[in-house]
């Protein structure tokens, strides 16, 4: 009933398995990769023909962890899988950026890839299984794909680099000092086609040994898929690139000149007006025939590459002016919003980012359902693209993938120089507004955010800036790096990396490359570049603000206390009683942790010390010899009891009132009164012993003995 195949070799630490042939037999490949005991089923299916008038290649790649893969019920009312997690939309990405441009040019037909997390063992991360999975069901789909590709994690620990680190070791990287870097590579047998990175303040030499590291641990993979290939794939779909040289070359001859012109244009909105007119006037030109010609629109994006790329390789001239390796104009403003915690404004060129800064407590850290497990993430960071930032009236939804990932690329930057959560028990949450956009925003993002968290007054251990860098490579070698791309240079270049990080080293590293040939020597001198660009850009910022700013007086100040576990259940009280008294009476907020970290806020320093001592009363013990602040609840013939420190009391025996014989306590004391009082000490029961006679009672200070001989005279 089945035709199976399967394939296996031992990978690091773990048996890598490819099988196909049993499960979603109607798919065009389907292929399940198991790691350890994480799996992981990639199905694809595409279309036999593309939808007339198509111009975009349409390439959808879904990612789905479900929970039973980890034994777990999924949370929330429903219980069940709804909206894709960030996790899923981040590694659904990381699937679809090395697989796009390796479909046949022209190939327009819908392609669907859907990854479905089936077991995970906790300690293979399912997501480079589902890269590997993905790539062996489009390799034996006998869809056009110039694959395979393979993916996997590097870490860097000692000194050394490590292949499929755990993922317990790489979840929130911060609170784990001795790993530096969570990497993930997806290349070709000839080719690294993807790097996504955070990283603790790696030098370019130990980054880029990563990327070469990883691409060579790779290739064992790919070769087992081309062996599992060799016996499952199916016919090659008969697909031929579209020979639209012919109209190319009339494209060229009726508009080359006029394009040529509208490139040369400085001024953003000025050049996509003259480059749409440039168009118009090519089509103008065209007979019906060419004008309903499918290949059009591939013929006129052919002309504007050719114009773009040839003039920045063979003169060094770049379409607003500047130099190979010139960084735009920058400003950097900060505190601009009064009523924000912090605030910065940082324009580069035509692209601008509005970062704001919120300080909150420990009730408003993120709460995050993973299939690893439920933990909290103090650090948030929500990145916004509205249309008007690019000139344009378009739909406003929800985040989409875009804003996801750019928005997770600068919490990648950034988390690596924020203060450990025991110095700096804040939850940070900034929110990037994109105003303008040409250029990398998601960089503006990361510079925006390092500037507004110091304007917030948060201990950044460095500034971060973030510059991106592109590349066009020529057939015949010769190629051009381009510092802090335009879109445009973007959109018709052969890679878009995104370089973050501090003058010390690099906290994110992400590469997208759409061509073969990116030799390790292109990328060293690539990095090198990025490295003065990153520094060029972090002068710039330090105008503005050198120094973290002073707090907001609208920032909740928080005070961080320990006390012993076994008295956490007195400061919780029954039912929560206490604790919610605590609050009641103070006005702050107090949030308590089972390891006896209690965080106290409030944005009022006295509420913050009421609820400091009510509970420093609670969790306390009284010590012997010192003075304390009491009151009198009760008056007996042999002394007086005295509520000296929180809820306890104390007995003052008649003959410590006063260095005089007193008949009854009532004759100097009545309930109610304060009075100053020294803890003596505890007698065979454990019960409290205090005095007063050695205490002046005005100032509260301890009477010499001689002292308090001659007041009692």
């Amino acid at each position: 009933m089945f035709k199976e195949t399967k394939k296996s070799m031992q990978w690091g630490e773990e048996t890598l398995t490819l099988e196909t042939g049993k499960v979603a037999r109607q798919a065009d490949g389907s292929v399940i990769a198991t790691l350890g005991e994480t799996s992981v089923m990639a199905n694809v299916t595409f279309a036999k023909q593309a939808k007339e008038g198509q111009d975009f290649f349409p390439l959808t790649v879904h990612y789905q962890e479900k929970y039973y893969a980890a034994g777990k019920v999924p949370g929330g009312f429903f219980k069940r899988e709804a909206r894709p997690s960030e996790k899923e939309t981040l590694t659904a990405r990381l699937i679809d950026r090395p697989i796009r441009p390796l479909f046949v040019p022209g190939f327009k037909n819908e392609v669907l890839v859907m990854c479905t997390v089936l077991s995970h063992d906790l300690v293979n991360d399912p997501d480079v299984v589902a890269m590997i999975a993905a790539s062996a069901a489009l390799t034996i789909s006998g869809a056009p794909f110039m694959g395979p590709i393979a993916g996997c994690r590097v870490g860097f620990e000692d000194g050394e680099y490590v292949l499929n680190p755990m993922a317990e070791d790489m979840q929130l990287l911060r609170n784990n000092p001795d790993q530096r870097l969570d990497l993930v590579v997806a290349g070709t047998k000839d080719a690294v086609m993807m790097v996504e990175s955070e990283a603790y303040e790696l030098t370019e030499e130990e980054m880029l040994g990563a990327v070469l590291f990883a691409h060579e641990q790779i290739q064992p993979v790919i070769d087992l898929i081309i062996d599992l290939a060799e016996d499952a794939a199916k016919e090659p779909f008969d697909f031929q690139p579209p020979d639209y040289s012919a109209l190319y070359e009339r494209v060229k001859g009726l508009g080359e000149t006029q394009m040529r012109d509208a490139y040369s244009i400085l001024d953003k909105q000025e050049r996509t007006q003259a480059v749409a007119a440039a168009k118009d006037a090519i089509k103008a030109q065209l007979s019906e025939d060419d004008l309903a010609d499918a290949n059009l629109g591939s013929a006129l994006k052919k002309l504007e590459s050719t114009i773009l790329r040839g003039s920045v390789v063979k003169s060094g001239k770049r379409i607003d002016g500047r130099a190979l390796d010139e960084v735009r104009p920058i400003v950097s403003e900060t505190g601009l919003l009064p009523r924000t915690h912090g605030s910065a404004l940082f324009t580069r060129g035509e692209t601008q980012a509005l970062v704001v800064t919120t300080l909150g407590t420990g009730d408003d850290e993120q709460f995050i359902d993973a299939l690893t497990g439920n933990f909290r993430s103090n650090f948030l960071l929500h990145y916004n693209f509205p249309p008007y930032s690019v000139g344009e009236a378009g739909r406003v939804g929800p985040p989409g993938r875009r804003e996801i990932g750019h928005g997770k690329l600068a919490w990648r930057a950034l988390q690596a120089v924020l203060p450990s959560p025991t110095d700096f028990p804040y939850t940070l949450r900034l929110v990037s507004e994109i105003t303008e956009s040409n250029g990398s925003s998601s960089m503006a993002s990361v510079c925006g955010g390092s500037l507004s968290m110091m304007d917030a007054g948060v201990p950044l251990k460095a500034p971060v800036a973030g510059v991106a860098m592109g590349l066009v490579l020529e057939e015949d070698g010769s190629y051009a790096i381009l510092t802090d791309i335009l879109g445009d240079e973007d959109h018709l270049g052969d890679m878009d990396f995104k370089v973050a990080g501090t003058e010390k080293g690099i906290t994110s590293l992400q590469m997208d490359i759409k061509v073969a040939g990116i030799t390790p020597e292109i990328m060293t001198k690539a990095l090198a570049q990025a490295k003065q660009g990153r520094l060029h850009i972090l002068g710039e910022m330090n105008k503005a603000l050198s120094e973290a700013g002073e707090f907001s007086v609208h920032a909740p100040r928080i005070e961080t206390m320990q006390i012993p576990t076994d008295k956490i259940r007195e400061v919780i009280g029954s039912g929560g009683k206490v604790i919610r008294e605590i609050v009641e009476v103070s006005g702050a907020k107090v949030d308590i942790n089972d390891e006896g970290i209690i965080k106290i806020a409030s944005p009022n320093g006295d509420a913050i010390k009421t609820a400091y001592d009510m509970i420093y009363s609670i969790v306390a013990e009284p010590e012997e010899g010192k003075i304390y602040k009491g009151k009198v609840v009760k008056i007996v013939d042999f002394g007086a009891f005295v509520n000296f420190f929180g809820k306890r009391d104390g007995l003052v025996h008649v003959s410590q009132i006063e260095n005089r014989r007193l008949n009854h306590p009532s004759d100097v004391l009545k309930e109610g009164q304060e009075v100053w009082v020294k803890l003596l000490g505890f007698d065979d029961r454990g019960k409290v012993r205090l005095a007063m006679k050695m205490v002046d009672q005005n100032t509260g200070e301890e009477l010499a003995p001689e002292k308090a001989e001659q007041t009692a005279e």
